[in-house]
């Protein structure tokens, strides 16, 4: 498994609520680079006012591999939907998130689908949504497989959204939507919180999982609350799981601090 650290892009507005390392991205690739990080995900806004190509020659400078682009701040900064109740938020969302496609191929990466999929209304039919979510995420696929990028859904706490907040959920709209492009991630803060038994999950997710996000239960270093990482690690082995363990939490107490942390604590238990 490769352990990666969750970057923000310069298009997203600096804010403690963001759960990402912060400011100059050079700086950040640098710093993360020294600590032993094999990679990054990015959590980005817009991919129009990104230079990729700058960020490209950073990652092969620090030897970092950007593995995974992380739309969240689509919908946290910018307010988009794909089943909004509007359909030109939802197509303004659904061309972002191709956006996001063609970023992740250059970059030979995936991208991440969390809060940018919206949720249910309380006067609209909860199988109406859904089936638009299943249209959608089926053209979106079909996008991404074309480009050779995958999609990875994420269940998200009921404190984010009322839609697919469990693992359980997610794996019912992927076996819906039934494209190989369109995966399964698990974060385990959210995970923790909907699901019934996290371990459960990660089995049941064996065949579909392609993304991993990790922090401790209070969303901060992991190894300072209540998860038992070992158990988690194990249990990852166990469904052969090699992919990505890429940090997002809380950068407190401050981001350095979170991110040397953090590799201090899960580096031992991944070798």
């Amino acid at each position: 498994m490769k352990l990666c650290y969750q970057v923000a892009t310069p298009d997203v507005k600096i804010s403690p609520s963001v759960t990402s390392y912060q400011g100059d991205i050079e700086t950040s690739f640098k710093e993360l680079s020294e600590m032993g990080y094999e990679g990054v995900e990015l959590m980005s806004r817009d991919p129009k006012e990104i230079d990729r190509e700058h960020i490209k020659e950073l990652a092969e400078k620090y030897k970092l591999e950007i593995v995974m682009v992380c739309t969240g701040e689509a919908f946290g900064q910018d307010k988009l939907k794909l089943v909004d109740r509007d359909p030109e938020v939802r197509e303004r969302a659904f061309e972002r998130t191709k956006a996001f496609i063609d970023l992740a191929s250059y970059f030979g990466a995936g991208i991440n689908i969390g809060r940018l999929r919206g949720h249910y209304y309380e006067d609209i039919p909860r199988e109406k949504t859904y089936q638009l979510a299943v249209e959608v995420m089926g053209r979106l696929a079909e996008y991404a497989g074309e480009r050779d990028v995958v999609i990875v859904i994420e269940p998200v706490t009921m404190l984010q959204t009322n839609f697919l907040n469990s693992t359980q959920e997610a794996l019912e709209l992927i076996k819906e939507v039934n494209h190989p492009a369109f995966r399964a991630m698990i974060d385990i803060y959210h995970a923790n919180i909907e699901d019934k038994d996290l371990y459960e999950s990660i089995r049941e997710s064996k065949d579909y999982l392609a993304h991993v996000h990790i922090a401790d239960n209070n969303r901060k270093i992991p190894g300072t609350c209540g998860f038992d990482f070992p158990k988690i690690i194990e249990t990852l082995r166990e469904i052969d799981y090699k992919g990505v363990l890429a940090a997002e939490m809380f950068q407190i107490p401050d981001q350095k601090t979170a991110a040397e942390e953090t590799i201090k604590f899960l580096k031992p238990l991944l070798n």
